[in-house]
């Protein structure tokens, strides 16, 4: 069974609509907790105006019955509270008026999809562009990811995150227990463990949006109780890092993913990088470290999947830089859409459940079925036949 999804919907429009296929039946959803991870995202110290205008709750409208997943297509939809507001700019039914009253957007904003999205769709107006590729968008995917992470949670794994650097502020990375790294993280308004760093973090912020500019980070993303052998080495679309490298690339401003150890394999020598393999009645085969982040070979080796992002700074600024008009062709400062002066917790959060999805699709594509039932059968068979390797 291959598990899929699409969305649709613009920032400034009514909604934002999901569609999962593949998911099983019988599948427990918990709707508290499929919301509370949208709350998540819309957390974080240096969010804008739009996090206090948006409340986001996913309704599901298709695929669930008295609580359980029937196997038919999910349908999710996230409401627009700010689509008041825009309801004659964003019509779908031709409107009379000048280019003010649509709310024409002809200065592309450097850093942004404007100026290409223009020119490849040939629009006149970009915000046929920036509506869509917006950040907003990813409310969607964590809605997705969501429930993707509640069918990990069915078989004991777990998601977590933390934020590593915002600016010129580094977090120490801390090794603690999973739940224990929830817990702390989720206390923390910039989603840190370390709080001497989470003081500075704030401060830097502060200083960031009184200069009207923006910042970016370092995120990271940590699974645990993944079994051995998701993914494949036979074929390159088949390797489960590569695929979690581009879903992490695929998120609104990173430009960078790395995995375990990542960018630092390249300064060390082979015996400082590899995870030395051990055996021990109780605990079968295991690494004694997890410097390659839980993967060889395109595949997982059952330690845990450590994957780091790095987010740029938002391109959106309150002290725009320089553009040019695409109908004049003169030089003009960007124009400037609401925006966050750093978005790094929140996209933090985003990165949990962007990997989330993409460790659930390789884990039905090895334990596939149609039901709950049959997957975990199938799983038990697996855990069977590792332990008796």
């Amino acid at each position: 069974m291959m598990l899929r999804y699409l969305t649709a919907g613009e920032t400034h429009g009514p909604q934002l609509t999901a569609i999962i296929e593949g998911m099983p039946s019988n599948l427990t959803l918990n709707f508290e907790e499929l919301n509370f991870q949208l709350v998540r995202r819309q957390k974080g110290y240096g969010r804008g105006r739009r996090m206090q205008i948006e409340t986001d709750a996913a309704a599901v409208v298709g695929g669930v019955r008295h609580g359980k997943t029937t196997g038919a297509p999910i349908a999710l939809v996230v409401e627009n509270k700010d689509w008041k507001h825009w309801t004659k700019i964003m019509n779908i039914e031709p409107i009379e008026g000048t280019d003010e009253d649509r709310r024409r957007v002809h200065r592309p904003r450097p850093g942004h999809a404007d100026l290409n999205g223009g020119l490849k769709y040939n629009h006149r107006d970009l915000r046929n562009v920036l509506e869509r590729s917006s950040a907003r968008e990813t409310a969607a995917r964590v809605a997705v990811g969501a429930v993707a992470r509640q069918f990990l949670a069915h078989f004991g794994i777990k998601v977590a995150g933390q934020v590593l650097r915002i600016g010129e502020v580094e977090a120490k990375r801390q090794e603690l227990p999973l739940d224990e790294l929830i817990r702390i993280t989720e206390e923390s308004p910039v989603r840190v463990a370390d709080k001497e760093a989470e003081a500075k973090m704030i401060a830097h912020i502060d200083q960031i949006k009184e200069e009207g500019d923006s910042i970016g980070g370092i995120v990271e993303c940590i699974v645990e109780g993944v079994p051995v052998g998701l993914g494949s080495h036979v074929q390159y679309d088949r390797k489960l890092d590569g695929r979690i490298a581009q879903a992490v690339v695929s998120i609104n401003a990173f430009k960078g993913c790395e995995i375990g150890i990542g960018f630092e394999a390249g300064s060390l020598r082979g015996s400082q990088v590899h995870d030395e393999i051990v055996y021990s009645e109780n605990g079968g085969f295991r690494r004694a470290t997890n410097r390659l982040g839980g993967f060889e070979g395109g595949m997982t080796n059952g330690e845990q999947i450590v994957v780091r992002g790095v987010m740029k700074p938002i391109p959106t600024l309150y002290k725009p830089l320089r553009s040019v008009d695409i109908d004049t062709k003169e030089e003009f400062t960007a124009q400037v859409e609401r925006s966050d002066s750093c978005a790094v917790p929140a996209a933090s959060v985003v990165m949990e459940h962007v990997v989330a999805w993409e460790v659930a699709k390789a884990f039905l594509e090895k334990f596939g079925g149609d039901s709950i039932e049959e997957i975990e059968a199938n799983y038990r068979n697996y855990l069977a036949q590792v332990e008796r390797y």
